[in-house]
């Protein structure tokens, strides 16, 4: 997981937020990123970015699943960055939480994973 993969994340959901229009929730699994090369300036301008360019939009879920130690501080920075705005932004180390969170079964969130 680096700067990199980050910014295209941003891109591809800036570009489905404003293709789709309608509201959707979103799952990050980083749990397969054997390498974080991030810190935490970067993280802080891709939250603040994301709540200027979502604005007043619907309000909108967020799951990010993480088990490695630095990912999961980065994701509750952006979730502490992201407060107060339309985007709800929690981290879960368990992808049966996160699926119950965002209202959804867990074979969704185990699609992904598969792929690994």
């Amino acid at each position: 997981m680096n700067k990199a993969a980050v910014d295209k994340i941003i891109t591809v959901v800036g570009e489905l937020e404003t293709t789709l229009k309608e509201p959707f929730d979103r799952f990050s699994d980083t749990v397969a990123a054997d390498v974080v090369d991030l810190n935490f300036e970067h993280i802080i301008r891709v939250s603040l970015y994301r709540r200027r360019f979502y604005g007043n939009r619907p309000p909108i879920k967020s799951a990010i699943l993480a088990t490695d130690a630095t990912l999961i501080h980065y994701g509750k920075v952006h979730a502490l960055l992201t407060q107060g705005s339309p985007i709800n932004v929690r981290v879960f180390q368990d992808r049966k939480e996160a699926a119950q969170w965002l209202g959804v079964p867990i074979a969704i969130l185990m699609a992904d994973a598969n792929q690994h």
